[in-house]
C-alpha cells in the first residue's frame, strides 16, 4: 500500500526561517555569518537551531578526503557531516543530529527508494515536486520545536548542483508568511587597485538570485574592512534592498569575534524587527554576555602545541584546533598551534618538536606519516612532554609502547600493516564481513566507564563520560595481558573496548579512542584538552631559565612547519 505524505505542513506552527546563500565565490564564511546571527538570537533568549544543505551527491561526508573537503565532523547520533555543522554546534552550544544535514545524495536516495516502493502511485517522479518537496520536508522537520531555524545553502548561487535546493527555497518563501521568512545573501566586496570597494560582484550575484525568483532581504558584504556608507548605499540601490539591510562582515583576528562584529552592525536587531520578535526578546541589559566576556578576556601568556599530522590544511584538523582554543579560553592563555608534518619528521623529530610545550596526535586513516607520528609519541613519552592522542593518536601510542617498552618487535595496527607479527590494534569480529565503507564504523556518542583513582577520573571529574567516536579498529583483546602489569594503563573501557589510556609517572600522557574535540565548546572546553593545558602550564612554570632560553629556536620556520 502507498504511504501517506510524510509531513502535513501546517504554516501556523510559527517557526521563523533564515536562509543563507552565498555568491561570487566559495569560502566566504557564510556559515560563520549564519552561526553568528544564531548566537546573537540565542543571547536574546530564543531557541535557535540550524540546517546545513550540501549539494554534493555523497549521502554523507564520511568517505570524503579531508585534504579536499576539510575534516569529517561526527554528530551525537553518528552522522558524518560537513565541518560547518561543527561551527553551528560550537556557536549555538547545541547537539545536532544527522537530520540537520541535507545532501543531494540523501534526498535523491530517499526519493528513489519511495519510487521503488510504489509510493508515488505511478506518477512520473521529477525534481519538481518530488525532490523539492523532500527538501522542504527535511527542513521543516529539523526546525520543529524551535523558535528560529537557520538554513545554510552550501555552494555558490549559480552552481548547477544547487539549483534544486534554490528552487525549494523559492517555493518555501512562497509558502511561508512574510514575517516568518528571511533570505540573507553573503557576497564578496573586494578592493580595486585604487582602494575602492567594488560592488559589481554583489550586483551580479543578486541578479543571479533574481533570475530564479529569489530576492534577498539582507545582504552581508565580506570585505577586508567595514563597508563604507557610500558602498552600502550603492549596494542597496542596485540590489533593491533598504540601506539598513546591508551589513558588513569584515576580517577579524578570530572567528569568535564575528558575533560581536555583526552585533555592532545591528544585524540581530534588524532580524528580530523583521520577524516581529522585538517584544519577545530579552532587553539588551538582560541578554547573555558570556560569549563576549569569554572572547574579549585578557590572556596571560602563550603556550605552543605541536599538532603532528599529514595534512597541510588547517580545516582538516578544525575541531582539534578549536578545542585547543577553547581550553586556552578556559585557562586564559593564548594557544599557538604549530602543524608538524609527520611525513618529514622521522629523521629529525627531536629538532622539529623541540620547544613545543605539548604534543597532539589527532585522528586519521591510512599509513602515510604513521612512523613520524610514532616517533613524536616516543619523544613525548621519553621526555615528559604533555601528550594527547586522539583516536589514531591513541592507537599509535599503544603501538609505540608495545614496540619500545614491551619489546614486541614489529608491533603495529593491522589497518596499517596487515602482516604485522603483533597486531596490537585490530578489527573486532563484528567488523570482519562488512562490505560498505560508508557509515559502518563505530560512530557517534557512546559511554565509557572510567576506573576510579586514575588520571582519567581527575580529567573528567567522575567515573564515566560520553564522547563521540569515529573508528573501525580497536585495541586487540589478545594483547590485554601484555599491558596488564605495565605503566600503560587503560583507565577507560566500554565492554571489551579500550577507550582511554594513560602512562603512570608521566606529567600528562593521555589517549582517547574517541574524539573529545567534537563536544568541545567555547563556553565549556573539552576535559582532555583542558588537562593537557593544565599539565603544560605546570611544566612550563616549573622550568628553569636555562631550559626556557634553550627553546627559542622553536620559532625557526625551517625547524617546524606551520
Amino acid at each position: 500500500m502507498p504511504t501517506e505524505p510524510e509531513t502535513d505542513y501546517d504554516p501556523s506552527l510559527g517557526n521563523k526561517f533564515i536562509f543563507v546563500t552565498g555568491g561570487v565565490m566559495s569560502g566566504l564564511g557564510k556559515g560563520i555569518t549564519a552561526a553568528s546571527t544564531g548566537r546573537l538570537l540565542a543571547n536574546a533568549g530564543f531557541d535557535v537551531t540550524a540546517v546545513k544543505i550540501d549539494p554534493y551527491l555523497n549521502v554523507d561526508a564520511g568517505t570524503m578526503n579531508p585534504f579536499q573537503h576539510g575534516e569529517v565532523y561526527v554528530l551525537k547520533d553518528g552522522g558524518e557531516v560537513d565541518l560547518d555543522l561543527g561551527n553551528y554546534e560550537r556557536f549555538l552550544d547545541i547537539d545536532m543530529t544527522f537530520d540537520h544535514n541535507v545532501t543531494t545524495g540523501k534526498t535523491y536516495q530517499h526519493v528513489i527508494e519511495k519510487e521503488r516502493a510504489g509510493d508515488y502511485l505511478g506518477k512520473t517522479v521529477q525534481i519538481i515536486p518530488h525532490v523539492t518537496d523532500d527538501i522542504k520536508r527535511r527542513i521543516r522537520e529539523a526546525a520543529e520545536g524551535h523558535d528560529v531555524c537557520i538554513v545554510e545553502v552550501g555552494g555558490t548561487v549559480g552552481d548547477i548542483e544547487g539549483m534544486p535546493f534554490l528552487e525549494a527555497l523559492r517555493q518555501f518563501a512562497h509558502e511561508e508568511d512574510e514575517e516568518d521568512f528571511l533570505l540573507t545573501h553573503v557576497t564578496l566586496v573586494p578592493y580595486s587597485k585604487n582602494g575602492e570597494q567594488k560592488t559589481k560582484p554583489t550586483q551580479h550575484s543578486v541578479k543571479e538570485l533574481r533570475s530564479i525568483g529569489l530576492q534577498p532581504d539582507i545582504l552581508v558584504g565580506r570585505c577586508e574592512d567595514e563597508l563604507a556608507p557610500s558602498t552600502k548605499e550603492k549596494i542597496a540601490l542596485f540590489c533593491d534592498v533598504p540601506t539598513d539591510a546591508v551589513f558588513s562582515n569584515p576580517d577579524v583576528e578570530d572567528i569568535y569575534h564575528v558575533p560581536l562584529m555583526v552585533e555592532e552592525e545591528g544585524l540581530d536587531e534588524y532580524v528580530m524587527d523583521r520577524f516581529d520578535l522585538t517584544d519577545d526578546a530579552l532587553p539588551p541589559a538582560e541578554r547573555d554576555n558570556t560569549w563576549r566576556d569569554l572572547v574579549t578576556q585578557d590572556t596571560h601568556g602563550e603556550v605552543e602545541i605541536a599538532l603532528v599530522g599529514k595534512y597541510d590544511l588547517e580545516d582538516a584538523y578544525m575541531s582539534v584546533n578549536e578545542a585547543l582554543k577553547h581550553a586556552g579560553l578556559e585557562k586564559s592563555v593564548d594557544v599557538n598551534v604549530r602543524w608538524v608534518d609527520s611525513e618529514k619528521m622521522a629523521d629529525d623529530h627531536e629538532e622539529r618538536l623541540h620547544g613545543a610545550d605539548g604534543i597532539v596526535v589527532p585522528g586519521g586513516f591510512g599509513s602515510r606519516g604513521t612512523e613520524g607520528k610514532i616517533e613524536a609519541i616516543r619523544y613525548a613519552r621519553e621526555n615528559g612532554v604533555p601528550y594527547l592522542g586522539l583516536c589514531l593518536g591513541f592507537q599509535l601510542a599503544v603501538v609505540e609502547y608495545a614496540r619500545n617498552v614491551l619489546g614486541l618487535e614489529g608491533a603495529h595496527s593491522a589497518e596499517i600493516e596487515e602482516d604485522t607479527p603483533h597486531p596490537v590494534i585490530d578489527l573486532l569480529p563484528e567488523q570482519y564481513d562488512l562490505e560498505d565503507l560508508g557509515g559502518t564504523m563505530r560512530l557517534g556518542a557512546h559511554e565509557t566507564d572510567i576506573e576510579a583513582g586514575t588520571l582519567a577520573e581527575q580529567v573528567y571529574g567522575g567515573t564515566s563520560c560520553t564522547e563521540r567516536h569515529r573508528h573501525r579498529y580497536e585495541v586487540n583483546p589478545e594483547y590485554f595481558d601484555e599491558f596488564e602489569d605495565s605503566d600503560l594503563v587503560f583507565s577507560g573501557e566500554s565492554g571489551n573496548r579500550m577507550e582511554i589510556l594513560e602512562l603512570e609517572g608521566h606529567p600528562y600522557f593521555f589517549g582517547t579512542q574517541f574524539h573529545p574535540e567534537f563536544r568541545s565548546r567555547p563556553t565549556r572546553a573539552s576535559p582532555p584538552f583542558v588537562g593537557l593545558l593544565d599539565a603544560v602550564l605546570d611544566r612550563r612554570d616549573g622550568r628553569t631559565d636555562d631550559e626556557t632560553d634553550s627553546e627559542t629556536d622553536a620559532n625557526d620556520p625551517e625547524e617546524v612547519e606551520v
